[in-house]
């Protein structure tokens, strides 16, 4: 039985980060870093990965912080202004297991809502045999269930599978349920990674 390889997306195979719309937005970089930490911040972001809605998630900000009302609000209306693009040298990666027929899959914590954007945007996936998003489930990364529902959903062996992620807590999840897992840092220390897997 061949190995499955499964990615996760952001930071590993697409280039987001909310300062690639906010730069455009703020004066200063203090200001802009403060919003990012106080108003629309990572925990925030993570529950619309968990399944909130954009409706609530803007609801919940605006309550806290009404004199920021329209930043808040270009956080998912520009949301495509935060991808800068695909990371071209994890995709080159992707393709050549995609040309030695490598079970492909993507395990990913993204808004149920911003997702359709990124398919659309981004070819390489439709590479993958199956995508299981985190807002979608209303279950994300690292809780170990969404790891389980993967196998599940898709009929794969958990233990035959290289789980690839920007997060060590994500890779330390994985790895709680059998996955071979590893960090990822840079495409050609991923290269490596896999060489030595005998995946490259």
């Amino acid at each position: 039985m061949s190995m499955t390889v499964v990615f996760d997306l952001g930071g590993v195979l697409i280039d987001w980060n909310p300062r690639y719309l906010y730069r455009k937005l703020f004066d200063d970089d203090s200001a802009m870093e403060a919003f990012l930490t106080d108003v629309c911040s990572p925990a925030w972001n993570v529950e619309q990965d968990a399944g909130r809605t954009i409706a609530d998630a803007n609801a919940a900000a605006i309550d806290r912080h009404p004199d920021q009302q329209p930043m808040i609000e270009a956080y998912y209306q520009r949301f495509d202004e935060m991808m800068a693009g695909p990371l071209h040298e994890t995709v080159a990666i992707l393709d050549d297991l995609r040309q030695r027929e490598t079970p492909l899959y993507a395990l990913t914590n993204w808004s149920a809502e911003t997702f359709p954007a990124a398919r659309r945007r981004f070819e390489f996936l439709d590479w993958f045999q199956g995508i299981l998003v985190s807002g979608e489930e209303k279950v994300k990364k690292p809780d170990q269930r969404i790891f389980q529902r993967l196998g599940q959903r898709f009929d794969i062996s958990l233990d035959r599978c290289v789980f690839i992620d920007d997060s060590q807590k994500n890779v330390e999840a994985a790895r709680g349920t059998g996955m071979q897992a590893l960090h990822f840092t840079s495409g050609e220390a991923l290269r490596r990674d896999l060489q030595k897997l005998a995946l490259l």
